[in-house]
């Protein structure tokens, strides 16, 4: 059976750093493993993902610059570096897993299993 877990939420400062980890069992062969987020009142939107092969790492143009993604296999982990944040980054994070390849790996509709996530709120 899939499983998803994520940790490393809580509250930050505008431009302080978290990291957050996703503990990944259940499976071995996918796509891409992806974090997403998604604030109150908005639709959920993809943050960054990283591909099984080749590690081929994906991020949206919010979060450029300032996200890093990483993958620790000898963990089955996948961790999202979040530095300089910023209030509009508030949201509950949730890490998913694509089993197919997609062309839009970004897209949620294109992930077969989620986490239950975990919230990221930046506020002074």
């Amino acid at each position: 059976q899939v499983q998803l877990v994520e940790s490393g939420g809580g509250l930050v400062q505008p431009g302080g750093s978290l990291r957050l980890s996703c503990e990944a069992s259940g499976f071995r062969d996918y796509y891409s493993i992806g974090w997403f987020r998604q604030a109150p009142g908005k639709e959920r939107e993809g943050v960054s993902c990283i591909t099984n092969q080749y590690g081929i790492k994906v991020y949206a143009d919010a979060v450029k610059g300032r996200f890093t993604i990483s993958r620790d296999d000898s963990k089955n982990t996948v961790a999202l570096q979040m530095d300089s944040l910023e209030t509009g980054d508030t949201a509950v994070y949730t890490c998913a897993v694509a089993s197919r390849p997609t062309m839009t790996p970004l897209s949620p509709r294109d992930y077969d299993a989620w986490g239950q996530g975990t919230q990221v709120t930046v506020s002074s």
